[in-house]
């Protein structure tokens, strides 16, 4: 049960007493706040617009100054954040989804007035009436009838200082949304992102698609998955972990250039980097190797960072200047960790010369196991040493074949794939190769993932003997991708931890954090 305030609750039940409903229905808004902002910006006095004569508007109301029989109300509706001029130190004067509402009891009657007056900060309100334009140039809609709209029931939050803590705006994010407009501001990015990712996909030809988020066999990326059971089937089903596989199979199908905006699943830690919910982008292109990808990705993050930031194509985040001007640095895998330790690259092929670096370096416990083997060396080197120093846009190349078990060998160097990961920000935002598409070859390395998973790997993957039929029928040359979405937001919105870009990130619930449970 949810014990509402005894308070609120009571104010409520005497409105309905005395005849007035306090969740009404049927009222109709005719404008957002911007959207008037911006038509009757710089108009001294709007009533010389038609367009002004007849408003209707409808919000929350976050603030109110009562002055005998007339009052004014502060409403915020969906309204983006506009400039509407600057004071006096030559600062923007920024309406952010607030327009004010004049009324007086002359005009919309001592009924309604009285009503007006009984509202709590938080109420939802609506107004109809015409545009004008207060003595200190507040555009105002100077209501004929006004209404409340939606009763609060809790106490609104101090208004002058928001919703700071990071726990309450995660875990109330309607509260969150409705208090900072910085979070109002990381959505409607995040919103433009999706559209713009959908747009440049489109019109190159790629073709939309949704596959299974339960699958039979997780598959597509070294993850832990989430398991569930069918009933009817009688069967256990895994939320996927990536849809690569089944992305793939359209390839054999003969759709040539597929996308997908995904949710995927991961039963995994959670860090300002993760969280077990997860959207991607990935997206398959057959005739394509990973080298045109490269030209494809940053073709995309250019044209998104100037289109949400402009002919600067730097973007500021955790304090690092960000330049995404092209082209974006090249480099392979074991160039970068001998630019970093100061080793000769050559000697990093030799296992035993990864070790000795390696305990030279670090604390190494009794039983603690390593590597044994060179690919394996690389990427903990890599991940321990290089990744977190690339803050510009960097493309790593010349992958170990051992860590890449989707990649197609390099013609030149089999014992690497031909694949890149995109670094920024000392984040891998995203991942991509040319696609294996040998089934012999794609067999023998899920079986290496099946004996890795029975030697105790649990993000290992599973053998998926309907993946390698579908291989039997012909894949094309391909080569695909997997952007993070998430963390693409975090870096083009300045947000360091996950939870600031996902409206309702994963948490531990209320009563078992403060039991301890």
């Amino acid at each position: 049960m949810y014990e509402f305030d005894a308070e609120f609750v009571a104010k409520t039940e005497a409105m309905r007493a005395a005849g007035v409903n306090p969740y009404p229905n049927g009222m109709q808004p005719t404008h957002v706040s911007s959207a008037l902002h911006k038509r009757f910006l710089g108009v001294d006095d709007p009533a010389t617009d038609p367009t002004s004569l007849d408003v209707a508007v409808g919000g929350r109301v976050m603030f109110r100054n009562r002055m005998g029989k007339a009052m004014f109300l502060r409403v915020q509706d969906r309204g983006e954040a506009v400039v509407i001029g600057t004071d006096a130190e030559g600062q923007p004067i920024v309406r952010d989804g607030i327009i004010q509402v004049y009324a007086r009891q002359e005009e919309i009657g001592v009924e309604a007035f009285e009503q007006l007056k009984a509202l709590d900060i938080g109420d939802f309100v609506f107004a109809r009436g015409h545009l004008m334009r207060t003595k200190t140039g507040e555009l105002s809609v100077q209501a004929h009838q006004a209404q409340l709209a939606g009763k609060i029931l809790n106490t609104f939050p101090d208004r002058f200082h928001g919703v700071a803590d990071v726990e309450l705006r995660s875990r109330q994010r309607y509260v969150d949304l409705f208090m900072n407009g910085d979070t109002r501001d990381t959505f409607r990015t995040r919103s433009r992102v999706v559209r713009f990712v959908r747009d440049f996909f489109e019109a190159r030809d790629f073709l939309e698609v949704e596959t299974p988020m339960m699958q039979t066999i997780p598959g597509g990326a070294t993850a832990r998955p989430f398991v569930t059971h069918h009933n009817a089937l009688d069967m256990p089903l895994y939320l996927r972990v990536a849809p690569e596989l089944f992305l793939k199979r359209l390839l054999v199908g003969g759709l040539e250039r597929v996308f997908e905006i995904n949710r995927n699943f991961r039963n995994e830690g959670i860090s300002v980097k993760h969280n077990p919910e997860f959207t991607m982008l990935e997206f398959y292109q057959a005739w394509a190797t990973y080298e045109d990808l490269i030209e494809l990705t940053q073709d995309l993050l250019v044209g998104l960072v100037h289109k949400l930031k402009g002919e600067n194509l730097t973007v500021e985040f955790a304090g690092k200047s960000i330049n995404f001007t092209p082209p974006f640095r090249r480099a392979d895998m074991d160039e970068l960790i001998a630019e970093t330790l100061s080793v000769p690259r050559e000697s990093l092929r030799d296992p035993a010369f990864c070790e000795a670096w390696w305990r030279a370096h670090h604390t190494v416990a009794h039983d603690q196991k390593l590597p044994t083997t060179w690919g394996r060396w690389w990427e903990i080197l890599f991940g321990e040493h290089v990744e977190h120093t690339l803050i510009n846009p960097t493309f790593v190349t010349g992958f170990p074949a051992e860590i890449s078990p989707l990649a197609r060998r390099n013609d030149a160097d089999p014992t690497r794939v031909d694949r890149f990961e995109m670094i920024v920000a000392g984040w891998e935002l995203a991942n991509a190769f040319s696609e294996l598409n040998d089934p012999v070859d794609q067999a023998a390395r899920f079986q290496a993932q099946v004996d890795a998973r029975d030697s105790g790997d649990d993000e290992a993957m599973h053998f998926d003997a309907d993946y390698i039929r579908a291989l039997t029928y012909g894949m094309p040359p391909a080569a695909g991708q997997g952007i993070g979405i998430d963390r693409l937001v975090m870096l083009l919105t300045g947000r360091t931890s996950i939870r600031e870009v996902i409206l309702f990130p994963t948490l531990r619930p209320e009563r078992a954090q403060a039991t301890g449970e």
